[in-house]
């Protein structure tokens, strides 16, 4: 499943930056004028998505950006050189920001355009509503065109990801399925006898305890082995914890 559009890399951001400085060198008057600014964000956004956005053919994602403007009121101390980056912590995908800094000017200001960044492209989305704990199949969702970047969760892009999971929370018809909305199924309640398996270092072990916690595929489960040690591994099945050695 293509990730969520990360951070500019920072080889990237330094050649866009360099750029974008350039066509403002030069003593540029306007270059504190809100619709200049806002090109130069717009000119800095538009090569990293084409850059950063998930290759994968099976599910291409399609960029739209809609760009946000600064207060028409704002004004700015003149500059020479604008450079426009992308603020800490933040990232191009959904709601984001692009910061528009001097750099040389008889006074240094920072100012931030809004931007939205949308992600459009294949997704399953639901049918018919689903009871919370319902089992999921493939008859409750159809391949619909969505916009990824609208939530924070990623998108469950292959059948295999969802089909026979179980829904977390009531789900209502059109919601596209997102990996926040599924959990697995239990695999064995407490209390019940498993095998505990491991590997490593040229050797394994294998013995059988009494699970402290209920059991679910490809989550954490405690174990009480018959010494009374705890131990922790990854469920693998009804009959399995795995560990990690």
């Amino acid at each position: 499943m293509p990730k969520p559009l990360p951070a500019l890399f920072s080889s990237l951001t330094a050649r866009l930056m360099a750029l974008a400085a350039l066509t403002l060198s030069g003593g540029n008057a306007l270059a504190n004028e809100p619709a200049v600014l806002e090109k130069m964000a717009h000119d800095f956004l538009t090569p990293a998505l084409a850059t950063a956005l998930p290759k994968d053919a099976a599910m291409p994602l399609r960029a739209e950006v809609v760009m946000g403007s600064l207060d028409a009121r704002l004004k700015l101390a003149p500059c020479n050189r604008v450079e426009p980056h992308l603020p800490k912590g933040s990232r191009l995908w959904g709601r984001s920001r692009i910061g528009l800094r001097c750099v040389d000017g008889p006074t240094r200001w920072n100012v931030f355009v809004p931007v939205t960044v949308k992600a459009w492209g294949p997704a399953w989305v639901l049918k018919r509503p689903v009871a919370a704990g319902d089992t999921l199949t493939q008859e409750d969702a159809e391949i619909a065109e969505i916009d990824w970047a609208e939530q924070r969760s990623g998108v469950l892009a292959v059948p295999e990801r969802w089909v026979g999971q179980l829904a977390a929370f009531p789900l209502t018809a059109g919601l596209a399925l997102r990996e926040n909305m599924v959990r697995a199924p239990q695999a064995f309640a407490p209390g019940a006898q498993v095998r505990v398996s491991g590997e490593g270092g040229g050797f394994s072990v294998s013995a059988t305890g009494r699970a402290l916690t209920a059991g679910m595929v490809g989550e954490s489960a405690r174990v009480k082995l018959p010494g009374g040690r705890v131990v922790t591994g990854v469920v693998r099945d009804a009959q399995t914890v795995e560990l990690a050695l």
